[in-house]
């Protein structure tokens, strides 16, 4: 009996369903990317430089952005609903069934799009379109979670939510959302 290979036993999935990659203007890599990393990582040393060094590094940080794929999914799904989706726009939003406290809201999430398994960044996308808030996808030869994990002071992050917080940081996040990049 021949053998047969295992490889040939498992389904073929059609990379057009299950590809989420972005379109070009969320998809930064080479140049691009050095410079749009570069921009928030001047940006976090402004913002920590004015609000003064009362707190720890990684505990300013945490306040201000939603780090790895767990704490992003978190925020995701704990933000204020959409008007429309869950909640009337009378109806008060202590009495919605599905806000849970006080919400922190993301201005945009990073992801490292060369992630493995793909399937720990594959809910993102569907999650943050429903909220609203954009993915800037991250690709390095190096690593993108490498890059995105030397912003936050940590080893690896693969996912890196921005928190609306009213400082310098949100205001470059603004600036690139629009289209505003400003090359360094």
């Amino acid at each position: 009996m021949p053998r047969r290979n295992k490889a040939s036993k498992m389904p073929q999935i059609d990379g057009s369903k299950t590809s989420f990659l972005p379109q070009e203007q969320g998809y930064y890599e080479g140049e691009r990317l050095a410079c749009f990393l570069k921009l928030i990582q001047r940006e976090i040393l402004s913002a920590r430089i004015s609000d003064g060094n009362s707190f720890p590094e990684k505990i300013w940080l945490k306040q201000q952005f939603a780090i790895g794929v767990n704490d992003v999914t978190r925020v995701l799904e704990r933000m204020s609903p959409i008007v429309g989706v869950g909640c009337s726009p009378q109806q008060p939003h202590a009495f919605c069934s599905n806000h849970k406290g006080p919400s922190v809201s993301l201005q945009a999430i990073l992801v490292a799009s060369d992630c493995n398994p793909r399937l720990l960044i594959k809910h993102l996308p569907s999650l943050a379109s429903s909220k609203k808030v954009p993915l800037f996808f991250v690709n390095d030869k190096k690593g993108g979670s490498l890059r995105l994990g030397e912003l936050v002071k940590l080893k690896t992050a693969i996912a890196i939510g921005v928190k609306v917080k009213g400082n310098s940081i949100n205001e470059i996040m603004e600036k690139i959302l629009h289209g505003n990049e400003i090359n360094s």
